[in-house]
């Protein structure tokens, strides 16, 4: 079982922000900024991984969520630790069991 502060083996990811609890401090597009990104209402979201030089759009629909590139796992990891909203989400596409956030086990 991965707990609250382990990070996930090698399962498919995704990861997702409840704006409702988004504080806005931008932490997680500091150490994510491909994943994460704060938009015009000042709430962080999502994006998807894009090919390199271009800008990915971002996912504005409440729940939308993103794959997880591995290569960004730890960074992704310490944006769910140190969110003061608790409101970053990860979670296995294959069984959408939470693996990182406030509902994981």
């Amino acid at each position: 079982m991965t707990t609250r502060n382990e990070a996930p083996q090698a399962d498919e990811l995704e990861v997702w922000i409840d704006q409702d609890l988004c504080t806005g401090d931008g932490i997680c597009a500091q150490y994510a900024p491909e994943v994460f990104e704060l938009d015009i209402d000042g709430l962080a979201y999502v994006k998807p991984p894009t090919e390199p030089g271009t800008e990915a759009e971002l996912l504005t629909e409440p729940g939308a969520s993103a794959p997880v590139p591995l290569p960004l796992l730890r960074e992704i990891t310490d944006s769910v630790k140190d969110c003061p909203g608790q409101c970053i989400h990860v979670r296995r596409v294959a069984d959408r069991t939470e693996v990182l956030g406030p509902d994981a086990e």
